[in-house]
């Protein structure tokens, strides 16, 4: 009896390394895991490539899928619209694939509430310094911009209580390591085995009729 895959949401604050666990994830496990490719009407930047990094849409063609209910979630953000097409992300559960969606707070209440069984992940730095300091270290923006990063992260943390689990990134090993084995114990929770238990339970019941 073939398991069906976990579907996991991984967030966390802008420079807690959520996006390098990710590609971590899948360079160690690739066979396991399958990273959900998001639905944009931004234009494509260079080295960007149509089913790789996003499904590039059109206005029109993005608000079709809404209207189509083809979409888990979706946000505009400075204009643009943002979602997680539904089609390869059951498809790909359906394999057995593991699939993880990165995006932010408000996007991963809104997929809990439709898969409540969504298992929810939020990675924070060690401290509020070394989240300053990672985003200083970049070198990509200026002060001001990081300081509205670390204000937003303020408001984001007062939601963080609402995720199944809280993983530190202090180490980057470690860290990909325990958010692997969150996501694969998950599959051993008994909620998500009925099909197996209900298949052992009429096998038993067997036995009690002496059979």
């Amino acid at each position: 009896m073939k398991k069906k895959g976990i579907l996991s949401v991984v967030s966390g604050f802008s420079g807690s390394g959520k996006g390098t666990i990710m590609k971590e994830l899948l360079k160690n496990y690739k066979d396991q895991y399958a990273l959900s490719i998001s639905a944009t009407t931004r234009k494509p930047r260079v080295g960007e490539v149509e089913g790789r990094e996003y499904f590039f849409k059109t206005p029109e063609e993005f608000e079709s899928m809404i209207e189509n209910n083809q979409l888990i979630e979706y946000a505009c953000y400075v204009g643009n619209y943002y979602g997680t097409p539904r089609a390869y992300v059951e498809e790909m559960l359906e394999k057995g694939k593991d699939v993880i969606l990165e995006i932010e707070i408000q996007g991963a209440l809104k997929v809990k509430e439709k898969f409540p069984d969504t298992l929810l992940l939020f990675i924070s730095p060690p401290s509020a310094e070394v989240l300053k300091e990672r985003l200083i270290g970049r070198g990509t923006e200026d002060m001001d911009t990081i300081n509205k990063r670390l204000s937003r992260a303020f408001e984001e943390s007062l939601g963080v209580e609402n995720y199944d689990y809280f993983v530190i990134n202090d180490d980057l090993a470690t860290c990909v390591k325990e958010v692997h084995s969150l996501i694969q114990n998950e599959k051993s929770r008994a909620s998500r085995n009925i099909n197996y238990i209900n298949h052992i339970r009429e096998e038993l019941k067997g036995f009690s009729k002496g059979e």
